[in-house]
């Protein structure tokens, strides 16, 4: 299995083996474009592998920070609460690069630098950018992603 992200087309597709279309999904990447440098806050381009999964079993719109479920359920009320944080929501599948010196090691690494795809607040526009370079979802969409997809599935994520 292996999931095909485009960032011009703002989908993210999931194949079998043998190429075929399981799954299509709309999906946010970073409002600042892509790019691989630490601290751009872009969306890291090239091959890459789910090196971890994270919040199996935790209900939807469980908040993360740091890769922890924080105790809190995300609603609207809380969104307002703190209308400037960067919601991880539902599941964390946690990115790391494969190619050295391009989205890997160094002031590239794309693990190092938490990209994720995760799920985000249900008032998220998907089909357009804005995240912070992570690969935004809709909860339902993430919950089913992180199902269907086992640890070390190849990503590749393009300008395309």
């Amino acid at each position: 299995m292996k999931l095909h992200v485009s960032v011009g087309r703002q989908r993210m597709q999931v194949l079998d083996d043998e190429g075929n279309l399981l799954r299509e999904y709309p999906v946010s990447t970073a409002l600042a474009g892509v790019g691989e440098l630490s601290g751009s806050y872009r969306t890291p381009r090239g091959s890459h592998i789910i090196r971890a999964k994270i919040g199996a079993g935790l209900p939807e719109n469980t908040v993360f920070v740091r890769r922890r479920p924080t105790g809190e359920i995300w609603t609207p009320e809380l969104g307002e609460q703190y209308p400037g944080r960067d919601w991880i929501l539902t599941r964390i599948l946690w990115l790391s690069g494969c190619l050295p010196g391009f989205n890997r090691l160094g002031c590239v690494d794309t693990m190092r630098r938490y990209i994720y795809i995760h799920g985000s607040p249900d008032h998220a526009e998907m089909g357009t950018p804005g995240s912070h370079g992570c690969i935004r979802m809709r909860n339902t969409d993430i919950v089913e992603l992180f199902d269907l997809v086992p640890c070390y599935s190849p990503v590749e994520i393009a300008e395309d």
